[in-house]
C-alpha cells in the first residue's frame, strides 16, 4: 500500500509540472493519465487535485486556446468551436472563451489572411487566386459569408 502511495503522488507531480507547462483540458490530462498507467478513481482523485490547485481549469484553457489558435493560426470561429467541442469542453466556456475575440479584430484577421493568400498567388489566374483563398480560409473554419466578402472585395480592389 504504501508503494502505491507513493508512486500515486509522484503520478501527481508528473501531472502539476505537465499542467504547469501549459494549459490543458481535462480529456489531454486523462489521456496522459491513461499512457502512465493510472486507471478509475485515481484518475478523478488526481484530477481532483489539480483543480483543487488550479493545475487544471477548463475556463482559462479555452481561453488560452482561442487566443493562440486565432492570433498565431488565424482560425475562423468555426475550427475554434470544433475544436474546442472535440475536447469535450463545455458549450458556457467555449461561449465564455469566444467573447475574448472583438468583432473588429475578426474581421481584421479574416481581411490579413485573404490577402495574404491572394498576394501569394498574384501572377496566377483569377479563377485560381480565388480557389486559394477560398480553401485557406475554409480550412481554418472561416464562415462562408466572411470567405465571399473578401474574395469579392479582393477581386474588385485589383480591377
Amino acid at each position: 500500500m504504501p508503494n502505491e502511495v507513493i508512486l500515486l503522488i509522484e503520478i501527481q507531480k508528473k501531472l502539476e509540472y505537465y499542467c504547469a507547462y501549459q494549459e490543458r483540458c481535462h480529456q489531454e490530462v486523462s489521456k496522459k493519465l491513461n499512457e502512465l498507467g493510472v486507471f478509475g478513481t485515481q484518475i478523478d482523485t488526481i484530477i481532483s487535485h489539480l483543480i483543487e490547485q488550479n493545475y487544471l481549469n477548463e475556463t482559462r484553457f479555452a481561453e488560452q486556446f482561442i487566443h493562440g489558435k486565432f492570433n498565431i493560426k488565424k482560425w475562423g470561429k468555426r475550427r475554434l468551436v470544433r475544436e474546442l467541442k472535440q475536447r469535450d469542453i463545455s458549450d458556457w466556456n467555449i461561449k465564455n472563451a469566444m467573447k475574448e475575440i472583438s468583432d473588429k479584430a475578426y474581421w481584421e484577421c479574416g481581411q490579413v489572411l485573404a490577402e495574404k493568400v491572394w498576394n501569394a498567388h498574384q501572377y496566377r489566374p483569377l479563377a485560381v487566386k480565388k480557389k486559394k483563398v477560398w480553401n485557406a480560409m475554409h480550412y481554418r473554419g472561416w464562415e462562408t459569408d466572411l470567405i465571399m466578402e473578401n474574395i469579392l472585395r479582393l477581386e474588385h480592389q485589383k480591377e
